[in-house]
Parts: C-alpha cells; structure tokens; sequence
C-alpha cells in the first residue's frame, strides 16, 4: 500500500501534464485556422487628356473651377477608373499644339480630348493649315496610343468673318468623321455670346460657364467611359 500511492499520484500528474500540453497545443494552433484577408490590389487608373488652350486651362479661374475637374468630380462620383489630365495652355494655336504634343505624349492615353482652334479663327489663319495641324495632332496620339478614344470638341468663329467663320465650323465634324471620332458639336453652346457667363473679355467663360461645359462634354465624353 505505502507503494501504491506515490505511483497513484504519478499517474494523476502525468496524466494533467498531457492535457495540458493537447490545451497548450490547441491554443497555438488556433491561430492559424483563420484565413488572413489579402488586401484588394489598387485598380490602375485610365488616363483622359483634355488638349486645348484657354478654355481647357480655365483662364483666370482657379483648376477646381474649370469644365475638366468638374468632370473629374462627376467620374469619381460614379467610381469610374479614369483620371483628368489637364493639358489646357493658354494661347496656343494648333500649329503651337503640333508643336507640344509629343511632350504629352510621355505619358499613356487612352481617351483624347482635342480642343484646339479657336485662337486660329481670332487670328484669322489659314483654314487648311489648321486643318492639316488638328489631323497632324491625333496622328501622333494614335501612334503612340493605337486603342485611344478621340474626342473633337468643336468650335465657332466670330460670325462677322463671312464665308470663313462657316467654313471654320465644317472642319471638326469632318475631322471627326476621318478620324471616327467622338464630336462635341460646338464646346461653348449655351455659353459663347452670353455676358453673365464669360468674363470681362467676352472670350472666356466664368465659373458658371464652366459647369455648362462640364455638361455638354460629359454628354459625348460619358458614352466613352
């Protein structure tokens, strides 16, 4: 009897020991039972290039208040996956945009918005000069970016000009059906010619100017998205 309590209470010990260690050893593995959630890759970003002059760059407003941010904010409303680009530069004529197109280019692009001729109409330069540099403009953009969308925003010159100011007007849709390209009808409707929406200058359009602008791009631009 004295023999068989010390090994009765071995018995009990080693037998606690072993739960312990299947309870130590449930714990620790407890942990990786539990998937780990992998974080959602960013989803990269399309870029539209809005290339034009004044009007694109928002002349004497601040960036936050011109028809390209507007659309920025429209798109990011409806989780699209595209981002604004600005290339709006003031005066430019599109001999000056032939000019400064490559450098844009640096970066990829898949829709193309062209904006350029209206400073050609003001200067009264040769039709089929800034016709041949529009066409020039979207050649280099569809040789470095075969799939980009082209959209030609139209444009008016001052009706006082005669036969020019129509014949003006005829070479954005023509540009457009070459090029099978998205056309903005006129970019300033609703705008152009009205005081409370353009500034002091009669030429550029006002914050509220813009926001009309912002709509009538987003009519042709939001079917390309």
């Amino acid at each position: 009897m004295k023999y068989l309590l010390p090994i009765l209470f071995l018995a009990i010990g080693f037998v606690a020991c072993q739960d312990k260690t299947q309870n130590t050893t449930a714990t620790n593995a407890a942990p990786s039972a539990t998937p780990v959630a992998t974080p959602a890759a960013p989803v990269a970003r399309k870029n539209i290039v809005f290339f034009g002059n004044s009007i694109t760059a928002a002349y004497q407003l601040s960036p936050e208040q011109g028809f390209t941010h507007l659309i920025q904010l429209k798109i990011d409303s409806l989780g699209l996956p595209y981002k604004c680009i600005n290339a709006g530069l003031s005066g430019e004529t599109t001999a000056d945009g032939v000019s400064r197109i490559e450098w844009v280019l640096q970066q990829p692009v898949d829709i193309f918005v062209l904006e350029l001729g209206g400073n050609d109409a003001l200067r009264g330069l040769p039709l089929a000069e800034s016709k041949k540099n529009l066409q020039t403009i979207i050649d280099k953009v569809k040789e470095k970016n075969p799939d980009c969308k082209i959209v030609v925003a139209g444009m008016m010159a001052p009706p006082n000009l005669g036969s020019y100011s129509k014949d003006f007007h005829n070479i954005f849709p023509a540009i457009a059906k070459k090029n099978k390209a998205a056309l903005i009808p006129f970019l300033l409707e609703g705008v152009g010619g009205d005081p409370k929406l353009n500034l002091p200058d009669g030429i550029h359009p006002t914050a509220e100017g813009h926001t009309i602008l912002a709509e009538t791009v987003w009519k042709t631009l939001r079917p390309l998205l």
